[in-house]
């Protein structure tokens, strides 16, 4: 190479370095201005108070619900159905269910399986 290829070289590597660290100035600026705008922090507070006012909303309608009837009947039956885990009748069922569902599954597969197995019967071309 010629010095002179060198040099263009080093002077478009130096370009491409600076505009580079340019860049990296120009981001930095642009999102430190971006953050510190108030138009986001009017929009983090908007947000802030949306998150607020929803937070009390569903806490209310929790209250509500707990305090219905629909809410004691489900309060109900979620005791009644750990009480009935805690014996072991829930448990036993699902287990039972479980098993009859897998041989279900099982005795389908084998007859594919068998039906996959079965040769092909020979017909004659017409």
């Amino acid at each position: 190479m010629s010095d002179d290829n060198q040099n263009d070289n080093k002077t478009q590597n130096d370009d491409i370095g600076e505009q580079l660290n340019e860049l990296g100035k120009n981001l930095r600026e642009t999102l430190r201005t971006a953050w510190e705008s108030d138009d986001r922090r009017k929009l983090q507070q908007e947000i802030e108070t949306g998150l607020t006012n929803l937070r009390d909303s569903l806490n209310q309608a929790a209250k509500d619900f707990s305090n219905s009837q629909a809410g004691q009947n489900l309060k109900e039956d979620v005791k009644d159905l750990h009480d009935r885990w805690q014996t072991g009748e829930v448990g036993s069922k699902v287990r039972s269910e479980v098993a009859e569902a897998l041989r279900t599954v099982n005795k389908e597969l084998q007859k594919t399986y068998e039906k996959s197995q079965t040769p092909p019967t020979d017909k004659p071309q017409e």
